[in-house]
């Protein structure tokens, strides 16, 4: 089997995915509607209103407030938190792949226009409490103190919480979450059911160990990236040369490592099965279950990786492990540099579009893994 060296940040990659362009109006009575290719919603005063992924209404409200201020007693359950003093929301950025609310709790909610349409509440320097209505269809079922699942006749959703706090499905039928600060609630919906691998990524989602989810998606001929971000620790600085070799310089300001997943559709790879990656010019390993992954990121000997088919059509998952931080340097080179270059030349991550070289080349690098995998 030719095994192919896979290492790279905390990330959860997605690849190939039509995405067009995005609208965010502001009215003058401080309302706000945002259009995507996946995702559209409102804003009033104080609640993002009629969240929309795929065309379908998942959510028909948002509201966050500090504990401080939602005029709820301490001796209350979290499952009796069903209406908040909510506070009062605006529209603060936006950009070609998503959206960020900012309350003025000290909380934020990002909208992030790709397939799963997720939503991240970040509670900031403060304790928050979160409510959200759910469509008229739905249904809530709670699966343990870090998640809730919602069903509805098209999509279905998790509410996850990344951190310290508690989601659970109110005396309403909606959905409470409790955030301690710099928790977040993290919503992400599938069209039709959950699949295993929906619910791995969940689960490492939930237990800190994906930092980062990272879209990769096509968009009028260019490739643009979406970033979801799920922890405070990592950021990702990349160049591209003409030689067709990328380098990433990840960062962490925690020693530990982490496990990266990747969805890798094959429509939009220019890669061939002759890649190298190293990470400090030494190569990963592949591994034969999630126990090894797991191993590798808590301290192991070497970063690892991990192919699954998925049900999908043209689809895979890579699962990688970086072994430990804080500063990693991962070298990825495409064997032929004479091809035409099939992605943008842009090789800089942003705040304003984060992850940007490092989406274009888990493509190619992810693609490369599939490849040799098939050919094994």
């Amino acid at each position: 089997m030719k095994r192919i060296a896979v290492v790279l940040a905390v990330v959860l990659v997605t690849a190939a995915v039509p995405v067009g362009s995005v609208a965010a109006q502001q009215s003058s009575t401080d309302s706000s509607t945002y259009a995507g290719t996946h995702v559209s919603f409102e804003t009033n005063e104080n609640a993002v209103t009629n969240y929309s992924v795929g065309g379908e209404t998942v959510l028909q409200s948002v509201s966050t407030s500090s504990r401080a201020e939602a005029g709820i007693g301490l001796d209350v359950g979290l499952s009796a938190v069903t209406d908040i003093d909510a506070s009062a929301l605006s529209l603060e950025t936006t950009t070609e792949t998503s959206a960020t609310v900012r309350a003025d709790s000290g909380a934020t909610v990002s909208a992030h226009d790709n397939p799963k349409g997720t939503l991240v509440v970040a509670a900031g320097d403060e304790s928050q409490y979160v409510t959200a209505n759910l469509s008229g269809a739905s249904n809530a079922e709670q699966v343990d103190d870090s998640r809730v699942v919602v069903e509805n006749d098209g999509r279905t959703g998790t509410f996850i919480v990344v951190g310290d706090g508690d989601v659970t499905v109110n005396e309403d039928g909606n959905v409470s979450a409790n955030l301690a600060e710099d928790s977040r609630l993290v919503f992400r919906s599938y069209d039709g059911e959950r699949t295993a691998e929906d619910e791995r990524a969940e689960e490492l989602i939930a237990n800190g160990s994906a930092a980062a989810e990272v879209y990769v998606m096509e968009a009028n001929g260019s490739t643009v990236t979406d970033t979801v971000t799920y922890d405070e620790h990592t950021t990702v600085e990349t160049a591209k040369d003409a030689n067709d070799t990328v380098t990433m310089t990840v960062n962490r300001s925690v020693h530990e490592g982490a496990i990266v997943m990747t969805t890798v559709s094959e429509e939009a790879l220019a890669a061939t099965d002759d890649l190298s990656v190293t990470v400090d010019g030494e190569a990963a390993v592949e591994a034969e279950s999630y126990s090894e992954l797991q191993s590798a990121a808590n301290g192991g000997d070497n970063s690892a990786y991990l192919v699954q088919e998925t049900s999908a059509d043209a689809e895979s998952n890579v699962y990688v492990a970086v072994n430990h931080f804080s500063e990693r340097q991962v070298t990825m080179t495409n064997g032929d540099a004479g091809s035409e270059q099939t992605t943008d030349e842009t090789s800089s991550s942003s705040s304003s579009a984060p992850g940007f070289g490092v989406g274009v080349s888990v493509v190619a690098l992810a693609g490369a893994a599939l490849l040799a995998r098939r050919q094994a």
